[in-house]
């Protein structure tokens, strides 16, 4: 499937004829745009002449799938795979930046009313942030290579105390229990885990006479947070053992609801703004999207579950997909974290070109398209492929394709169809 734009840069309807393309291409009547997915514009007036086009997005905080219909066939299809690093790298920031100020400045006044929260309103974390952007940035691509008429978003709501009494094989609650939670007439989150660990230290169960209880985070604070699964009660002597190194703590902490959480925060937040941007857009929920796709015997894709969001499930299928995958565009750490013996931090950042090569550059070796990911002045550079792929090679036998921004691209091909027995597509169990 070629995307066509027109003089203007204004979408048209894709084309299968390849070989149009090539000799519009010879003939110096279009030029190519951008080469993943491919994308030409014709260089002569043309007439404008499109199709009814529906968008289907199922939204996630992991991955995102686009698809584009119309009632015949499928144009186009994508996986978005987000940025999960915010957390750590935004943590990491703030232990540097609270061990400079206490380096430089012992005390500085307290600046409670100059917070963003109180600054602007609907204001959100930048993990969920960047995740909402990278929906917009691609729906807004497909906008610039198709002309969509409608969007349909998937928007998922998720009952957390439903889920947490599930699992932990308790009543779900029901009307003001809703109101009652874990924590219910306690001060914070310590006094509540001591309370639920008996006051008793959950390593040794007493047995050190040790009586001064500390709550301990079982993974860092960049993981886990302060949640109750995430802390644990341990008196004071295998605490400071265990950071001395002297024993080993086997505790578990209990699943976490991240991925839900961030679907009940982003899902209005993403569809209003969706709706100030583009004039026709519709919601739709997991539930239709699971019939649907039972239906017509389908099997389960992010990009599956978007071509039945959009409305047409059974349109013959593009029989690829672009899977896409978000990356950092800027390293602004300066220096490492890590302290060498003599008192210096190594730099952290490199020259934003070396031998002409920049990061996440699209390269070609061997045949094969790779994306550069490490780069040395002396030696092989490292190429990687999204699949997992490596190859160490002199830039040398390298061959450059085009400079890469803040997503990287490859095609690759889709699910065959589920075998159909009389008619009946096999269902799914």
């Amino acid at each position: 499937m070629v995307y066509v734009l027109n003089r203007n840069g204004q979408p048209l309807m894709p084309t299968e004829r390849h070989g149009k393309v090539r000799r519009l291409l010879k003939e110096n009547k279009a030029k190519v745009i951008n080469r993943c997915p491919f994308v030409i514009q014709l260089l002569y007036e043309t007439e404008n002449n499109t199709q009814l086009i529906s968008l289907g997005v199922d939204a996630g905080s992991k991955h995102v799938g686009i698809s584009a219909t119309t009632k015949l066939k499928e144009l186009y299809a994508s996986e978005i795979e987000l940025r999960t690093d915010i957390t750590e790298l935004l943590s990491t920031r703030r232990e540097m930046r609270r061990a400079r100020r206490n380096r430089k400045t012992r005390y500085r006044q307290p600046r409670f009313n100059n917070r963003v929260k109180s600054k602007h309103k609907g204001w959100l974390a930048p993990s969920v942030e960047n995740k909402i952007q990278a929906h917009f940035r691609e729906i807004e691509y497909v906008h610039k290579i198709l002309p969509v008429t409608n969007i349909i978003v998937e928007v998922a709501s998720f009952d957390l105390q439903k889920l947490k009494a599930d699992m932990g094989g308790l009543k779900r609650p029901e009307g003001i229990e809703y109101q009652q939670g874990d924590q219910m007439g306690f001060w914070n989150v310590r006094e509540y885990v001591l309370w639920r660990d008996n006051y008793t230290c959950q390593c040794c169960h007493g047995k050190s006479g040790d009586k001064i209880l500390n709550v301990h985070h079982i993974e860092s604070r960049k993981t886990g947070g302060n949640s109750p699964g995430d802390l644990v009660t341990v008196c004071e002597t295998c605490h400071g053992k265990y950071h001395r190194g002297e024993i080993e703590f086997n505790f578990k902490r209990k699943p976490s609801f991240r991925d839900a959480s961030f679907m009940g925060i982003m899902r209005w937040a993403f569809y209003n703004r969706l709706k100030e941007l583009y004039p026709d857009v519709h919601m739709t929920y997991g539930y239709i999207t699971k019939n649907t796709r039972i239906r017509y015997g389908i099997e389960k894709t992010h990009c599956v579950d978007a071509r039945c969001i959009s409305g047409n499930p059974n349109v013959r299928s593009l029989g690829h997909y672009f899977y896409k995958k978000c990356v950092r565009s800027h390293n602004r750490q300066i220096h490492k974290m890590t302290i060498m013996k003599s008192g210096i931090r190594k730099m952290n950042q490199t020259e934003k070109a070396v031998k002409g090569y920049r990061l996440y550059d699209v390269v070609k070796a061997k045949n094969r398209i790779w994306y550069i990911h490490g780069r040395r002045k002396i030696g092989a550079f490292l190429l990687k492929t999204l699949g997992g792929d490596k190859l160490e090679i002199s830039p040398r036998k390298i061959t450059f394709i085009c400079h890469q921004a803040k997503v990287l691209c490859e095609r690759r091909e889709a699910l065959p169809p589920r075998p159909v027995e009389d008619g009946v597509p096999a269902p799914i169990f």
